[in-house]
């Protein structure tokens, strides 16, 4: 009996790992793409993307400069990354205009797999 329990564990387990590695890249994806509508959610009421200083925290919390803004632009706080790291926001991107992403698992530039990063570009 353990035999078998030690067979099955050995054969599903690393399958059912692989795939939590996947769903979070999937709700860091789904998280990136919700911040950056948010983001031109901003620059349609504001006339621009928040600068480096404002970063993301302004689509939740009105600045007192802002007269046009008309958010909060999330419903909640901005989230961390399934990872627990803090969303990545450039302006000016490198690759567009405005960038928002996930450093992945690791939380550094670059990376492999769960460690590659996920950005809005």
């Amino acid at each position: 009996m353990i035999a078998i329990i030690g067979l099955l564990a050995a054969y599903v387990g690393p399958r059912y790992f692989s795939q939590i590695g996947r769903s979070e890249r999937g709700v860091a994806k789904a998280q990136v793409e919700a911040l950056m509508k948010a983001l031109d959610a901003f620059r349609l009421d504001v006339g621009r993307y928040p600068s480096m200083e404002e970063g993301l925290a302004v689509l939740v919390d009105k600045p007192a400069a802002l007269a046009k803004w008309n958010g909060p632009y999330l419903q909640k706080a901005v989230p961390r990354d399934p990872w627990g790291f803090p969303y990545q926001y450039r302006l000016p991107g490198t690759k567009t205009e405005v960038e928002v992403l996930s450093l992945g698992k690791d939380g550094q530039p670059g990376g492999e797999g769960d460690a590659a990063d996920i950005a809005s570009f």
